[in-house]
Parts: structure tokens; sequence; C-alpha cells
């Protein structure tokens, strides 16, 4: 995938804590001067806005795309009206603002081929999807890695390492 803004995603099994790696990650690379941008995958509905509040008001009488802007937080809602409207991942990251980005962190998307590293716990019993997907580049587990691991192993439990692989390993790669 070619895109502007480096891009590196996390995928795992649902429970795997994908967003709590991130959650602590986010401003360990802030700390090192990297401005970061997310993008979460969800495979179900959701909904920013709540019944009473304008946006909410506007997006429900039909806008196609509602944006909220004030002087600290932009968002923007753009409604699909079929599931095969949702706009590919290199299409979401392009709409970033590469002045306003060094990395996008991207959670989900595993069966999209970009960078990624795979988080496993062995507590979930799941198999590993490196195996089947060569563009993961790392595996952060919380138990010894396999033997004959072909990419680098990280500990899942070590957010500095992590950071520290991203800002020395992947970003001076790419």
């Amino acid at each position: 995938m070619k895109t502007e803004i480096p891009i590196l995603g996390f995928c795992a099994w649902s429970g795997t804590g994908k967003t709590t790696l991130l959650r602590q990650l986010i401003p360990l690379l802030k700390a090192r001067g990297l401005r970061v941008s997310a993008i979460k995958h969800a495979h179900h509905h959701f909904d920013l806005d709540q019944p009473g509040k304008d946006s909410f008001e506007l997006r429900k009488a039909g806008a196609a795309q509602t944006v909220v802007c004030t002087r600290t937080r932009m968002a923007m809602i753009t409604e699909f009206d079929a599931a095969d409207e949702e706009p590919p991942l290199e299409a979401i990251v392009a709409q970033l603002d590469p002045t306003r980005a060094d990395l996008v962190l991207v959670e989900g998307y595993k069966d999209i081929r970009f960078a990624k590293i795979e988080l496993h716990r062995e507590a979930l019993e799941k198999p590993y999807l490196y195996e089947q997907d060569d563009s993961v580049i790392a595996l952060a587990c919380d138990h010894p890695p396999p033997e004959d691991l072909p990419i680098p192993a990280l500990d899942l439990n070590d957010i500095d390492d992590i950071a520290r692989f991203i800002c020395e390993d992947f970003l001076t790669r790419r």
C-alpha cells in the first residue's frame, strides 16, 4: 500500500488487547516527537452522535456528511447506504492531513496487505496470523515466540520496546 504517511497496523484476534496497546503506545511515540494518527476499523455499528444534539439531528434528517467543528476538535461523519460503500483503507489514509501526522497506526483491517505487527496472547489459544500473512513484520506476544519465527519477536508487555521497534526499525526501513 502506497501512502504519503507511513502506515502500520496492529492485527490480532478479538480480545487480544489491540486498543489497550495503542492507548499505551501513542503517548510513548508522541514523547519521541512523532505526530500519530489512528484509524480503528469496527465490524459493528457505532454512533458518535447522541440523540438531541444538533449534529445527530442533521444527520438523521438525511445529511450525507456531517461535520462538527470546534476550536479544538473536528469530526466528520459520512453515511453509507450500503456496506459496499465503505472506502478502502488507502482512501481513508488519503483523507488524513500529511502535515499533521508522521505515522498512522491502524487497528484492524487484518485481511488487507500492509505492514502490521501481530499481537498474540497464549491464553486465547488462537493460531498465529503471520503464518498466513507475509505483510506481518513482527510478532508481539506474551509468551516465548516460536523457535523458527521468520520475523522479529517483541514482548507484548514491553510497550517501550514496541515503540523502539517502530521508531528504529519500521520507520527507518520505510
